[in-house]
């Protein structure tokens, strides 16, 4: 037993000590495989960051990833049969802790308004339907006027606004983002003066297309140059804020994190806390309500005096307890949009690894003649394309089809043959008649229950539908981000080769 202990000691001292040491001439860094210098230009001037841990994008939560068993955990009492169970793993990835509140999404309006001076359409284009709230047969019309302006609402979630603005707001959330981190990292000034096109964006920018106010670029490795922008290698900026997808979202929600012990999960969930009932059961907190729900018809609050959620429709966006992942209102309050096109039978085909429906395949527009980026639009924003069966052949790469949204309409199993056979699709009929079914490739899922909704609606697994393009009061949203590189905070502690 001993002499087994000490060959485990030695082997693992062993280990360390190659995931430590590294291959230095004076202070510079080498690469561990040819022995030349890193960012260093008397050897080329290859230039290596390394960045140890992904930043937090302003409003996010980490949700470190895994395994678990996505669909239905409860009574499919609506019989739709669209969401059963099957196991996934989902990679980590960010999350924002609440829904976008009227205030965050006002900012959103006001750059919108400040910027595009010459286009007032795509700051008409971006505000929320108000009218959502106006009801035949009720008086909603203080909702139509001041929900989203009022500073009394600034906390609630924004409502009224269709899938293509929510998605619209996270991208333009990615630059502003970018932009502060390129400020404070001392690249760029502000510039209170952008205008139209001169705007920071940062596809625009990593293609050389948008220059700003410059403090101070980059120094360079390269013999040729003293500094240079920054690049995607360099860590700097972040990936792009957009919608979580559907089984993030429900990952997220369910946080069974908090419901595990090493690799067992001891008890599932039916909503984002544990039991069957939707009052907490903390001594303190006894008998207060966990989410902003209908309890039956008509009773949108309780009664005067006792009201068990306190909202006859929404509440701010932190109101409640969070869920073990630190997420607020993940249940309840508004529903949210996610970023997968609906089919009520995607559980028989999608991935194990993160799951999702909707995949439009693009690359950046290319001039022809130069076989660069194109030039970016009058709004300053770089046009992306779906990639085409010609550019895959040019390029001597394998392609799949573009659009993946409709997946059993002959995209699946579309795969471009390099022979002698030209690229056909697997078949041609639709599996869905647009004239005859509201499920369309321009549906996207919405999850989560809203103050509008009885309990069965609460629970993450249970999912439904609406037109992109359209917008209700109870439908809000929360942005995500990818997360690169390790998927844990905890990486740190497995040895490696010490790169």
């Amino acid at each position: 037993m001993i002499y087994r202990f000490s060959v485990i000691a030695l082997l693992l001292a062993s280990v360390l000590c190659a995931s430590s040491c590294r291959l230095f001439k004076g202070k510079k860094e080498q690469s561990l495989t040819t022995g030349w210098n890193y960012n260093d230009p008397d050897h080329g001037g290859y230039e290596v960051r390394h960045v140890p841990e992904q930043e937090t994008g302003p409003g996010l939560v980490f949700i470190e990833g895994g395994t678990f068993t996505m669909g239905r955990v409860s009574q499919d009492v609506m019989y739709d049969w669209n969401n059963m169970p099957r196991r996934v793993t989902v990679e980590s990835f960010y999350m924002d802790e609440t829904e976008i509140a009227n205030v965050d999404y006002k900012e959103y309006l006001h750059w919108l308004k400040r910027v595009y001076v010459s286009y007032p359409e795509v700051h008409r284009k971006a505000i929320p339907d108000t009218l959502v709230w106006r009801s035949k047969l009720a008086y909603n019309e203080p909702l139509v006027e001041m929900y989203l302006r009022h500073p009394s609402y600034n906390d609630y979630p924004v409502v009224g606004v269709s899938w293509l603005q929510a998605n619209d707001y996270c991208l333009w959330r990615s630059d502003r983002v970018n932009e502060m981190i390129m400020i404070r990292e001392g690249i760029l000034f502000d510039d209170p003066n952008q205008k139209d096109a001169e705007n920071f964006n940062t596809d625009a920018y990593l293609n050389g297309q948008y220059e700003g106010v410059v403090r101070q670029n980059l120094k360079s490795a390269d013999p040729n140059k003293e500094e240079r922008r920054v690049m995607i290698e360099d860590g700097i900026l972040l990936p792009k804020y957009r919608l979580p997808t559907e089984a993030e979202w429900e990952y997220a929600a369910l946080a069974l994190v908090g419901n595990s012990y090493d690799e067992r999960i001891y008890e599932r969930r039916i909503f984002p806390w544990n039991g069957d009932v939707l009052r907490n059961h903390q001594k303190k907190y006894r008998g207060l309500m966990l989410a902003n729900y209908t309890r039956s018809r008509g009773d949108m609050m309780g009664v005067a005096g006792a009201l068990n959620d306190a909202g006859s429709t929404t509440l701010p966006v932190a109101y409640f307890w969070p869920n073990d992942y630190g997420l607020y209102c993940m249940a309840g309050n508004v529903n949210e949009w996610v970023l997968d096109v609906y089919r009520p039978l995607s559980y028989e085909d999608v991935e194990d690894f993160n799951p999702f429906r909707g995949n439009v395949f693009t690359v950046l527009e290319v001039d022809p003649a130069t076989g660069a980026a194109a030039e970016k639009d009058s709004l300053g924003r770089m046009k992306r394309v779906p990639i085409s069966a010609e550019d895959a052949l040019s390029q001597r790469r394998q392609f799949t089809k573009s659009d993946y949204r409709n997946y059993e309409d002959g995209d699946h199993g579309s795969t471009m043959d390099y022979g002698d056979e030209i690229f056909k699709d697997a078949g041609s009929e639709r599996m869905y008649d647009p004239n005859q079914s509201l499920i369309n490739d321009h549906v996207r899922v919405y999850k989560g229950g809203s103050w509008r909704d009885r309990p069965y609606w609460l629970s993450p697994g249970t999912r439904r539908f609406l037109d992109e393009t359209q917008s209700r009061d109870d439908i809000g949203f929360r942005c995500a981000m990818t997360r690169v590189g390790a998927q844990s905070s905890r990486h740190n502690l497995i040895p490696s080769r010490g790169r």
